[in-house]
C-alpha cells in the first residue's frame, strides 16, 4: 500500500473554522438533554489538503473502521464504526469520496459541494448537501444577468466538476434566456503560467463588459494576478458562491461592483466565544492548530536553531486576530457545516431514540448500522436556531440565497453587502427581488451595458449578422405598410387594411379619408364655375326672354333655345353632386343626371340642327317638308331621344347601380372614398349613347354649315360639337389614368368645358348682336344673303 501523501502550502483558515464549527456542533449534541440523551457522538477530522487522492484515502480509511473514532474506552459503545460523514469542501473531492463510500451505505453530507451531478442519486445514492445544487444558482445567476438587460457575456469558470458542471448548466439557462456568450473559458490552479496568461488575454481583448465566473477562490485569485499585471479595463463580475462571499477575495479591488448570489448569512450563537477559547495545550496537541498559532502570531511552540522566533508563552490574544478563522459577521458555509451535523443527528435520534409525550427514550445498546443512517437522513425535517432543514428525492435542500454585492467603503476597502434575495420555490417571475441599491463596476450607480449590438428601436426589425450569434444582429427599418411597436421585434408586421404606419413606423393609425371635398380650393374652383355657368346659362335665357320677339330670337326656334338653355343649366349643376363625400344616392344622381341631362341637351342641338337643314329644304320651290317637322315633331323628338336615355339609366340603376366605395388600392397610404360603377356597362352605355347622339348632330351640323344664310346657325353647332367631341374624346383616357379625387375633377371638368362650349359657341354670338348690335337683329339683315 503506498503511503500517505503529505500536505504542502498554507494553511486554509475558513476551512479550519468549518472543522472547529462541526466540533462545536457535536459538542452542542452532547450536551443536549433533547437530542440525543445519554448518547455521545464522536468524531474524526481528516485534511483532503485540496488532494483528490488524499481525500480518496481518508474514505477509505473511515470506511475500513480500523482507527478509533474518538476513543478506545469504554465510554464508547461502537468505537470505530462511521455513522456518516460530513465534507468534502470541494465537489471534485465529495465525488471521490462518494465513490469510496457509496458501495457502504455510509451517508455523506456536504455542506460545500455544489456540483448539480451529485444530485444523480444512482451514481451517488448515499449523498446529501446542506447547501444547494449549482442547478439552482445557474438558474439564478442566468435570470439575474437577464434582469439587468446584458445579452453579450464572458465565461470563466474552474476546470473541475464544479466548475464545468455548474458553466454547463448556466450555458444551457442562458440559451433559455436569449443570452449570449462571447468567450468561455477554464483555468485550474495547477496549471501552467501560459494557460493563465492565454484565458487573461481572452478577457482583455473581448467586448463583453460582464463577466460570469464559475470559479474557485483560488482559482480566480490567480485569474485576477495576472489581469493587474497589465492594463484591465473595468468588467462587471457575476460571481458563483465559490468566490463571491469569500471574505479574503475582498482584498481583489478589481472586482468592485461584483454582485452573485450567496448562502444566507446566519446565526450560530456561542460559536465565536468557542473558536476563540483556544489554550496553549489544545493548540500543542494539534498539528493543524499548531501551524495556525505560529503562523498567526509568528512565535513558535517550541524552541527551534533553525529560526529566531520567539516563544509563544499564552499571552497572545486570538481575539485581536483579522484572520477567516475568527470572522464569524457573515457566517453561510459555516452553517451549512452546523446543519449537516445536526443533519447526522436527527438522523441517528430517529433511529435509536423514541419520543414520549414527555421524555425520550435511546436504545444505547443495539448496534446500528450506517444503512439505517442513510434511510432516516432522506426523512429528516427539523428547524435549528431558526433555519430549515430537509432534503428531497435528489438529496438537496431548498435552494434560497442571498443577492451580495461588492461595495466600496469611504475608506477604499471592499465590504460585502446583501442587496436582495432569491427563492427557487416561489413561483416563476417571482424567485427574487432587490430591496437595496447596488454598487457597479468603478463605483457606478448607472447598470452598464453589455450587448452586442444595441436595442432595435420601434419601426425597426433584427436581421442577425452571418456568422455571428443571435445576440449580434443589425437594425433594418420595417418595408413600407409594416411596424414593430417594441424593441428588438425579430419581423414587422402589416397595418390593417384602413390604416398605415406613422413616419416612424412604429404605429398604426387610421388612413386618411380623400375625396373631392367643397372645403378644398379645387373643390371651391370647381363648384364655383358650375354655379357660375348655371348662372350664365339663367341671364343668357333671360335675356332671350326679354327679347323673345327679336326677329334673331324667333329665327333660332325659340321653344328649343330655352329648353337648350334649361338642359344646360341642369349640366352646369349636376358637377356639384359629384364635390362631397360619396354617399348610396349621390353616387346613383350624379351618373344618372349627367347622363339624361345631357342627352337632353344634345337632342335640343339636334333638334335645331335638323330644323336648320328642313327650313333649307324648305325654302326650295314645291317643297312642304316643314310640315313633317313642326313644334310638336321637334318636342316629340327631345323626348323620345331623352327617354332612350331614361330607359338605359333605369336599367342600370335596377340591375347594379354605382355604389360609395373605400378605394385601397390606388394608394397605399391613404382611403380615396369613390363611387363604384356598380355595371361598368351601363355607364359606358350611358357615355357611348351620349357620344353617339354628338356625333350624329356633328355629322349633320357639318352638313349644313355651308347653307347660303347670312346668319346660319349650323355652323355654330358644327363649332360646339367639335368643342364637346373634343372635350370627351380626351376625357376617356384622362378619367382612366387619374388617381384618386382627381379623377372625378377630371369628371367635373369635362361637364363644365363641354356645357360653357355649348353655351357660349350657341349663345353668345346672338347675345352679342341683341346686347351690343341691335341693328343686326332685323328681319331684313337676317333674311340677307352673303
Amino acid at each position: 500500500m503506498p503511503e500517505l501523501q503529505r500536505c504542502t502550502g498554507s494553511l486554509d483558515h475558513r476551512q479550519l473554522r468549518f472543522s472547529h464549527a462541526m466540533v462545536f456542533a457535536i459538542e452542542e449534541i452532547n450536551n443536549s438533554t433533547e437530542l440525543l440523551p445519554g448518547i455521545k457522538l464522536g468524531y474524526q477530522i481528516h485534511d483532503s489538503c485540496a488532494s483528490v487522492l488524499i481525500a480518496a484515502q481518508a474514505a477509505f480509511q473511515l470506511s475500513n473502521g480500523l482507527d478509533p473514532v474518538f476513543d478506545t474506552g469504554d465510554n464508547c459503545s461502537q468505537s470505530g464504526m462511521v455513522m456518516a460523514i460530513i465534507g468534502e469542501s470541494s465537489s471534485t473531492r465529495s465525488i471521490s469520496v462518494s465513490h469510496v463510500i457509496g458501495s457502504f451505505n455510509i451517508p455523506q453530507v456536504s455542506h460545500f459541494a455544489t456540483c448539480a451531478c451529485l444530485s444523480d442519486k444512482q451514481q451517488y445514492p448515499s449523498f446529501f448537501r446542506t447547501i444547494p445544487s449549482d442547478q439552482f444558482q445557474a438558474d439564478a445567476l442566468a435570470k439575474l444577468v437577464k434582469h439587468f438587460g446584458w445579452t453579450w457575456i464572458g465565461a470563466v469558470r474552474s476546470d473541475s466538476d464544479y466548475g464545468n458542471n455548474g458553466m454547463a448548466s448556466f450555458l444551457k439557462a442562458a440559451q433559455k434566456e436569449g443570452i449570449c456568450v462571447e468567450y468561455s473559458e477554464s483555468l485550474f490552479w495547477t496549471h501552467p503560467r501560459s494557460r493563465i496568461q492565454r484565458v487573461a488575454d481572452v478577457i482583455r481583448r473581448s467586448t463583453a463588459v460582464v463577466i460570469v465566473a464559475f470559479i474557485t477562490s483560488v482559482d480566480l485569485g490567480i485569474l485576477l494576478e495576472e489581469l493587474s499585471l497589465k492594463d484591465f479595463p473595468p468588467h462587471q463580475w457575476i460571481g458563483s458562491e465559490a468566490w463571491v462571499t469569500d471574505p479574503e477575495m475582498l482584498r481583489f479591488t478589481v472586482c468592485a461592483g461584483a454582485i452573485g448570489f450567496g448562502i444566507q448569512q446566519s446565526v450560530i450563537p456561542g460559536l465565536r466565544d468557542f473558536l476563540l477559547d483556544l489554550s496553549l495545550t489544545e493548540v500543542a496537541a494539534s498539528p493543524v492548530l499548531t501551524e495556525f498559532w505560529e503562523d498567526s502570531f509568528n512565535c513558535r511552540l517550541e524552541k527551534s536553531a533553525a529560526t529566531d522566533e520567539s516563544l509563544c508563552d499564552g499571552t497572545e490574544a486570538i481575539e485581536t486576530l483579522q484572520i477567516p478563522y475568527t470572522d464569524t459577521s457573515q457566517l453561510r458555509i459555516t452553517n451549512m457545516v452546523y446543519k449537516a451535523v445536526y443533519a447526522i443527528a436527527h438522523a441517528i435520534h430517529n433511529a435509536v431514540c423514541q419520543d414520549t409525550n414527555s421524555t425520550t427514550q435511546c436504545d444505547k445498546v443495539t448496534r446500528i448500522e450506517s444503512k439505517q443512517i442513510l434511510t432516516q437522513l432522506k426523512k429528516v425535517n427539523f428547524s435549528q436556531n431558526g433555519y430549515d432543514v430537509s432534503f428531497d428525492a435528489n438529496g438537496d435542500p431548498v435552494a434560497k440565497y442571498e443577492l451580495v454585492n461588492w461595495q466600496k467603503t469611504e475608506s477604499g476597502s471592499i465590504e460585502l453587502v446583501t442587496v436582495g434575495l432569491y427563492d427557487a420555490s416561489l413561483p416563476v417571475g417571482h424567485e427574487f427581488r432587490i430591496n437595496r441599491n447596488l454598487t457597479w463596476m468603478e463605483g457606478g450607480t448607472e447598470v452598464p451595458v453589455s450587448v452586442c449590438s444595441d436595442s432595435c428601436p420601434p419601426g425597426t426589425r433584427k436581421v442577425l449578422q452571418k456568422g455571428k450569434p443571435i445576440c449580434c444582429y443589425d437594425c433594418v427599418p420595417c418595408p413600407e405598410g409594416e411596424i414593430s411597436n417594441a424593441t428588438d421585434f425579430p419581423d414587422c408586421f402589416p397595418c390593417p387594411k384602413e390604416f398605415w404606419p406613422t413616419a416612424e413606423r412604429d404605429t398604426c393609425f387610421p388612413k386618411p379619408v380623400e375625396f373631392l371635398s367643397f372645403e378644398e380650393v379645387l373643390g371651391i374652383i370647381l363648384a364655383a364655375f358650375s354655379v357660375g355657368g348655371a348662372c350664365l346659362a339663367i341671364i343668357t335665357a333671360a335675356v332671350f326672354f326679354r327679347h323673345r320677339s327679336s326677329p334673331i330670337v324667333r329665327a333660332n326656334n325659340s321653344e328649343l333655345s330655352f329648353l337648350l338653355l334649361f338642359s344646360l343649366t341642369l349640366c352646369f349643376l349636376c358637377s356639384l353632386t359629384f364635390i362631397g363625400a360619396p354617399s348610396e344616392w349621390s353616387c346613383m344622381l350624379r351618373h344618372t343626371a349627367f347622363g339624361i341631362t345631357f342627352v337632353l341637351c344634345i337632342s335640343c342641338v339636334l333638334g335645331k340642327t335638323i330644323v336648320v337643314l328642313i327650313a333649307f329644304k324648305a325654302t326650295l320651290p314645291g317643297s312642304n317638308v316643314m310640315k313633317w317637322f313642326g313644334p310638336l315633331q321637334q318636342r316629340m323628338t327631345v323626348v323620345s331621344f331623352t327617354f332612350i336615355q331614361v330607359l338605359i339609366c333605369t336599367i342600370w340603376l335596377v340591375v347594379n347601380p354605382p355604389f360609395p366605395m373605400k378605394n385601397l388600392s390606388t394608394y397605399k397610404e391613404r382611403i380615396i372614398l369613390e363611387c363604384a360603377l356598380g355595371s361598368a356597362i351601363g355607364f359606358w352605355a350611358v357615355l357611348g349613347y351620349i357620344g353617339l347622339l354628338a356625333v350624329f348632330c356633328l355629322v349633320l351640323a357639318v352638313l349644313a354649315r355651308k347653307l347660303p344664310d347670312s346668319f346660319n346657325e349650323a355652323k355654330l353647332i358644327t363649332f360646339s360639337m367639335l368643342i364637346f367631341c373634343a372635350v370627351w374624346i380626351t376625357f376617356i383616357p384622362a378619367y382612366v389614368s387619374s388617381p384618386g379625387k382627381f379623377t372625378v375633377a377630371v369628371e367635373i371638368f369635362a361637364i363644365l368645358a363641354s356645357s360653357f362650349g355649348l353655351t357660349f359657341c350657341i349663345f353668345a354670338p346672338k347675345c352679342f348682336i341683341i346686347l351690343f348690335q341691335p341693328k343686326k337683329n332685323t328681319k331684313k339683315h337676317l333674311m340677307s344673303k352673303e
